[in-house]
């Protein structure tokens, strides 16, 4: 059975073992605030396969890179950044696209507003 990208499925002694780390770094980082696991009912925790992603990348800054975590907060924290401005640049492409089919900017859409002044010029 396939799971979904972002189902929480994986109890952490899993996540440990497949990732060969004690599940004690993975409770650090999260107390960290670098992986956010969902939670059972029963206050379990479960990590789903872009959690695993985020560590493997975590694990890789910090052993291959000699990143320490601080420096991994501010990669992870910019690298959302450019993925939700890669999201916003996706979105505007396809309203031009939209506005480019139809040939008309609707109101208040406009990418470029000219605004017209008229220069007098008084002599003496």
């Amino acid at each position: 059975m396939m799971h979904s990208y972002d189902e929480p499925v994986y109890l952490i002694s899993v996540v440990a073992n497949m990732l060969k780390i004690h599940p004690q770094t993975l409770r650090q980082y999260e107390r960290d605030g670098l992986i956010e696991p969902a939670r059972t009912q029963g206050r379990m925790r479960l990590y789903s396969q872009r959690d695993i992603d985020r560590m493997k990348m975590i694990l890789r800054l910090t052993r291959d890179m000699g990143v320490n975590l601080a420096g991994v907060d501010v990669i992870l924290r910019l690298k959302e950044q450019m993925e939700k401005m890669e999201q916003e640049i996706e979105y505007l492409r396809e309203e031009l696209r939209k506005t480019n089919r139809h040939g008309v900017v609707p109101a208040g859409k406009a990418v470029v507003k000219k605004s017209r002044y008229d220069l007098v010029i008084f002599e003496e």
